[in-house]
């Protein structure tokens, strides 16, 4: 295993110098943010473009891989998390359109995973999005595997605000969807596994990990704690809001040593890479450095 992070919480630090650092803290793996350039706005923790895939020729995409490997790094994954199955027809071709682009960047710099959602529209039901999803995917599915890279979705529901209720943005997120898709698309589909996301779910987290673990091509290291008051205002069909609480690694609801053990019993040995969501540890780059340092010290125990 390696220890890394998601550059996504430094959209104005170049790439180099967040490899710096992160070389100077002791992680061994970046996944690198790669939105699209623009200046619009965006929800917290998404939008950093730290490479431009639009932008970079061929040979920048060497230069960029030879100069995170000098620096003792490896390319864990890039990530784009957009919403492939958006219900407005034009912001789902943008976001394909990009996701592409991803996909084409990540075969030049020799990287074979690109991390990304299923989507999912809010408004309908799991079994209407997942019809829409066997329509829109397999082309896309296929692009990547013309360029030698797999996918792997998170399994995050994407509901943290009513803009997403009452059925978030990516329906690859419980263990019957998650059947489904290995199904249809296992050879080039795997998992992105957050554990987190279980936990508000009361998804049984060890017995995920035995189901899937062996379709776990990269894993998230996030935790998450329950606002127990937040809970009993608002109950469970707020479906998370109000009460679902993601917090640094060790700070939340979460036992490590459980999720490592299940990883190693599957035979997951890929990186484990920090994705910082924690407000408590945001405002600066001070304070968001801060919240790695202590989710590493927190990790590296198990991370061999």
């Amino acid at each position: 295993m390696k220890l890394g992070l998601l550059t996504a919480p430094f959209p104005d630090i170049a790439l180099g110098d967040v490899a710096d650092w992160a070389n100077s803290a002791g992680f061994e793996a970046l996944e690198i943010a790669c939105w699209p350039k623009t200046s619009g706005a965006s929800r917290s923790y998404a939008g950093t473009s730290h490479i431009d895939a639009a932008g970079t020729s061929p040979a920048q995409a060497k230069d960029i891989a030879a100069e995170l490997a000098g620096k003792g790094l490896t390319i864990s994954g890039l990530g784009f998390y957009p919403n492939p199955l958006h219900p407005d027809q034009a912001h789902r071709d943008a976001v394909i359109d990009h996701l592409k682009k991803v996909i084409v960047l990540a075969s030049r710099i020799g990287v074979s995973l690109v991390n990304t959602f299923c989507g999912g529209d809010a408004s309908k039901t799991v079994d209407d999005n997942w019809q829409a999803a066997q329509k829109i995917w397999p082309a896309i599915i296929a692009h990547a595997r013309e360029h030698g890279v797999k996918l792997a979705f998170e399994n995050c529901p994407m509901i943290f605000s009513y803009d997403e209720w009452p059925g978030g943005h990516n329906i690859a997120y419980s263990p019957y969807v998650w059947r489904r898709i290995l199904e249809a698309w296992g050879g080039d589909v795997g998992m992105n596994f957050d554990p987190s996301h279980l936990v508000w779910q009361m998804i049984d987290k060890e017995r995920f990990i035995r189901e899937f673990g062996p379709h776990m091509l990269h894993v998230h290291a996030k935790d998450l704690m329950i606002d127990h008051d937040g809970l009993y205002e608002r109950g469970i069909l707020s479906a998370g809001i109000g009460w679902q609480v993601p917090r640094m690694p060790g700070l939340g609801d979460i036992t490590w040593s459980s999720i490592f053990s299940g990883l190693y019993r599957a035979g997951y040995d890929g990186p484990v890479v920090i994705e910082h969501e924690d407000r408590r540890f945001e405002g600066s780059d001070e304070k968001v450095k801060r919240g790695f340092l202590l989710a590493r010290d927190v990790l590296r125990p198990f991370v061999k």
